[in-house]
């Protein structure tokens, strides 16, 4: 988590030796299109540039139990970073909230389960809904 939420150091080669091999992402409404660990820190990681001040509020749950972890968490942030596309960084705040399950196995994560209100974020911040929309219309 850290090392995704770093904008300096999110990336996928930073996170592939916290990663086994064959790793999987879920996260369909929010990264359809992203299906590794290592994806998921690349894409995550050029979302983090671009609000690049994001701190955790609070860890409204978090349990582990033989191989999973769980955590809820309140996460707020500002684009104050780099453009989002055309969106020049107004400093406009957001918050969400996000649930994070992981397996691990020997030390390694194996699965990753991703949930958080990005239609919420995009919202407060002013960016495109359509860019939320997992079915294009």
């Amino acid at each position: 988590m850290q090392i995704a939420y770093d904008p300096k150091r999110a990336s996928a080669l930073t996170v592939a030796h916290l990663c086994a091999l064959n790793n999987t992402f879920i996260a369909p409404t929010t990264f359809p299109n992203v299906h590794t660990l290592e994806e998921y820190a690349q894409e995550h990681g050029e979302v983090m540039k671009q609000v690049n001040d994001l701190y955790f509020v609070s860890f409204d749950i978090l349990f582990a139990k033989e191989d999973r972890v769980c955590l809820r968490y309140t996460a707020e942030e500002s684009h104050s970073g780099q453009p989002h596309g055309n969106i020049f960084p107004p400093g406009k705040k957001a918050q969400r909230t996000a649930t994070a399950t992981f397996r691990v196995e020997n030390g390694k994560l194996v699965e990753f389960i991703k949930d958080w209100n990005k239609l919420s974020m995009w919202e407060q911040f002013g960016w495109p809904i359509e860019e939320c929309l997992t079915q294009k219309r």
